[in-house]
């Protein structure tokens, strides 16, 4: 069955675009950013919670027999236990979570329609949300939460580009927008959600989540009179028209070297971020147990540590950005795979960072913030140089006939590396602290060397073949 767009999906009508604007944007645009802040200050709240609440609650004898066929997925997991076992079933949680938004797009695209499909979503993260506040749910409440943002995740991104005609450049600073919503939840979170999990009970952390998703539900129905569809505005459909019925570029064999150089660079860019992407697992568990999270007589929430990186991680995608806009006036600003190679050696020192926390502790001591603190800001500028900028480097180097397509494989290196990183993860308690993340580092020094074979012998030769 193929669908066609509903006649109320996206854009506003032509003649409409004045009355619509606020600060300079389509009012919608403010409703979708509103919408995905409250989506994300859900998802990362839950997220913030998800391995603690599995190695010092669900998974420990007495409860875990309560989870619903959980005897049949435990198998998948060949006998793991404890904290290996919680490191595995969020690895594949959050691998699958940058899956299924492929089906997401599929189901708009093909039958529901995009306004449709996200509001299906909100309301399916919404029920996992709240199933994950009973424990024999759990499985079912995972389920919901993975089928649901996959729903949910691509499709109100794609939202924001459709409330701009083809020509209009404010899209950029949209996205900018956009992507300040996410931010901001990702920020608040774990202050509400893991303050509640944690010092509350965990079913009120993960209910405090659900009532964020169900705010991301009553702001996107608000906004659905400023999300008109694009159909009806000529200019789109004619630049639509001209679209399709261009012909196809044929891929040269240069294209098909490229797109192999890239996909090579997946499971690369898959291990450079494993040492990031493990703030939301071991290194929560190491922190509850081991860091000396008292502040004025008081104990802080866990999940606060994941507050601290974010605020630190918004800061210097900024911070990183300005620096290069100041040092490209006066000298030559570095490629995007020397960008790569930069964020590896900063990745490699912010792990280090780890290293000699876990080394210096003493017997029966804990460790204090100073290293773990050094460790966000060494790996903060190292995300900024990595995510962005590699996604950038994808969107460079590939072909103009599959730009998009390329673009997407790119997500896959988010797919794998969540799934390494709840495979590594569960050597946290048969490994020596020190060793555990001597391993992370040598994933961004591993990474890192790649990279720089990739500037010297692929790199050199794309750009000799373009000119």
């Amino acid at each position: 069955m193929t669908a066609t767009a509903e006649p109320d999906d996206a854009a506003p009508l032509v003649g409409e675009d004045h009355k619509a604007d606020f600060l300079g944007h389509p009012r919608g645009l403010w409703y979708l950013a509103f919408t995905e802040a409250w989506e994300r200050f859900s998802y990362y709240g839950m997220q913030s919670l998800l391995v603690l609440y599995m190695v010092k609650y669900l998974l420990l004898p007495g409860r875990i027999e309560h989870i619903a066929a959980f005897s049949s997925v435990r198998v998948l997991y060949f006998g793991l236990e404890g904290q290996a076992l919680a490191s595995a079933i969020f690895g594949t949680y959050t691998s699958l979570v940058y899956l299924t938004p492929i089906l997401g797009g599929l189901l708009a695209d093909r039958l529901l329609g995009r306004r449709r499909t996200v509001l299906l979503g909100a309301v399916t993260m919404a029920a996992g949300h709240f199933l994950m506040a009973f424990e024999p749910a759990f499985l079912f409440a995972l389920l919901c939460l993975i089928v649901g943002c996959g729903m949910f995740k691509g499709n109100i991104a794609s939202q924001v580009g459709s409330l701009y005609k083809p020509d209009d450049l404010r899209r950029g600073d949209a996205f900018q927008i956009f992507y300040l919503g996410i931010n901001a939840g990702v920020i608040i979170s774990p202050l509400i959600v893991g303050t509640l999990g944690e010092k509350v009970g965990w079913h009120y952390g993960f209910g405090a989540a659900g009532v964020g998703m169900l705010l991301a539900i009553v702001i996107y129905l608000s906004g659905q009179k400023y999300l008109r569809a694009s159909d009806n505005d000529p200019r789109i459909i004619a630049a639509a028209q001209t679209a399709s019925s261009a012909p196809k570029a044929k891929l040269t064999g240069r294209d098909w070297r490229t797109v192999f150089a890239l996909i090579l660079l997946i499971p690369v860019m898959a291990v450079a971020i494993v040492p990031n992407n493990q703030i939301f697992n071991a290194y929560l568990v190491w922190g509850d147990q081991q860091f000396d999270l008292v502040f004025m007589g008081k104990t802080l929430p866990t999940t606060w540590l994941v507050t601290l990186d974010a605020i630190v991680s918004v800061s210097f995608l900024a911070l990183v950005a300005l620096f290069y806009r100041w040092y490209g006036k006066r000298w030559r600003e570095p490629d995007e795979i020397t960008k790569l190679i930069i964020g590896s050696a900063f990745s490699i020192g912010g792990v280090l960072c780890l290293v000699t926390a876990a080394a210096t502790q003493g017997p029966g001591q804990k460790i204090g913030l100073f290293w773990p603190v050094a460790f966000h800001f060494l790996n903060s500028i190292a995300f900024a140089h990595m995510l962005p900028i590699g996604l950038a480097l994808f969107a460079k180097y590939a072909p103009k006939a599959i730009n998009a397509t390329v673009i997407g494989l790119y997500y896959l290196a988010f797919f794998a590396a969540n799934s390494l990183v709840g495979w590594v993860g569960g050597f946290y308690e048969t490994m020596p602290t020190t060793k555990f993340w001597l391993l992370h580092a040598g994933f961004a020094a591993g990474s890192g060397v790649c990279f720089v074979l990739f500037k010297f012998i692929v790199a050199h030769r794309l750009e000799v073949e373009a000119k």
